[in-house]
């Protein structure tokens, strides 16, 4: 095991496995405070350990026991998604005059990247970072022209970077040789008990949104809505757990308040009332898909020692908008050779 120390901050790595593919590591950064672990398969977060008001330790993202859940993982826990996060409707997009076929890994839809995605990537590890005020690792993929079915071959680096103001911060970069889309996002679950509690439905949500993409089966409309008198409006905090419907059930892209290209805004806050811990979420990034595990059932044995239950944890992916390639009202998806793709989200934990 590598490990580095700067007063109250690590950064440690250690060997996980040995696979055909290379070899998997295990990342934990500490601040004092917390600690973030991190592997260079998928690079998924495989835990998050943040204090309770009374100083209870506790791990509040969703996770495996072990590394063999993760080679399936087909509820993304913590894990990078791309090329393009959430849904293509039809797997296909148009660039020009040509129409590009993705795989089709949800019914006739391409999601999350496909069938193998950068969820199932093993990354190289570029390197460790130590510095004054944070510690972080740098992963880095190379995509090739037509994996997946997205053209042109897509060179990324995800830096993931713990602080001493208890924020996770991960940056995203990407070049291309030809015209691709790209939406990268990280997928983890959160619940603040760290699980004690079997459901998220009593934590207080606020979303900086006033409106949210219309959907057909999942599938962008291409127009808007506004969330006021909706039971998906959270512009105000309150309880996830709505008493005037009886679906708990959320799966919508929010349409974050003043999306600036390349400036950073708050872009959601969710807290539980119990433990006191806190996560605040901040972006880049026009749009913020909430998803509270609606098809969990009981079956999942989780890295906590407990079976996730519906509504166990709730997904804050910040991302571009779903389908995007095909609705050219929203932000631009497509990444060009002249450019480099940049995307900053940051997971900010504290208790009250």
């Amino acid at each position: 095991m590598q490990e580095v120390n700067q007063g109250n901050l690590s950064v440690s790595c250690a060997i996980q496995e040995h696979w055909a593919e290379g070899v998997v590591y295990l990342i934990t950064l500490k601040n004092g405070n917390m600690s973030v672990s991190i592997t260079n398969y998928g690079c998924i977060i495989t835990a998050i350990y943040t204090p309770s008001r009374d100083g209870d330790l506790k791990n509040i993202v969703a996770g495996y026991p072990s590394l063999d859940g993760y080679r399936q993982n087909e509820h993304y826990f913590g894990c990078l998604l791309g090329r393009y996060a959430n849904r293509i409707a039809g797997a296909q997009f148009k660039l020009g005059t040509e129409v590009y076929q993705l795989s089709q890994n949800d019914g006739s839809n391409h999601l999350h990247g496909g069938f193998a995605g950068f969820n199932k990537k093993l990354f190289g590890l570029s390197s460790l970072i130590q510095e004054e005020q944070e510690a972080g690792v740098i992963f880095e993929y190379q995509s090739f022209d037509g994996e997946e079915g997205y053209p042109g071959n897509l060179s990324i680096k995800i830096k993931y970077v713990l602080n001493k103001n208890n924020q996770l911060v991960m940056s995203y970069e990407a070049v291309t040789d030809k015209p691709t889309p790209v939406n990268l996002a990280n997928h983890s679950y959160f619940n603040l008990t760290g699980f004690e509690t079997p459901d998220i439905l009593s934590h207080t949500l606020q979303i900086n949104a006033q409106s949210y993409t219309e959907t057909d089966q999942d599938i962008p409309t291409g127009k808007s809505l506004k969330l006021a008198g909706t039971r998906y409006d959270f512009s105000a905090p309150r309880k996830i757990r709505n008493p005037e419907t009886t679906s708990q059930d959320y799966n919508q892209n929010f349409i974050i308040d003043g999306f600036i290209p390349g400036k950073i805004k708050k872009a959601a806050t969710m807290s539980d009332p119990g433990s006191g811990r806190y996560v605040t979420v901040y972006t880049d990034q026009p749009g913020l898909q909430v998803y509270n595990a609606t098809i969990w059932d009981g079956t999942i044995l989780g890295s906590q020692g407990k079976y996730y239950q519906q509504y166990g944890a709730i997904a804050l992916e910040a991302q571009n908008f779903p389908d995007a390639p095909n609705h050219p009202g929203f932000p631009n998806p497509i990444l060009y050779p002249a450019d480099t793709y940049r995307a900053t989200t940051i997971y900010e934990f504290g208790n009250e």
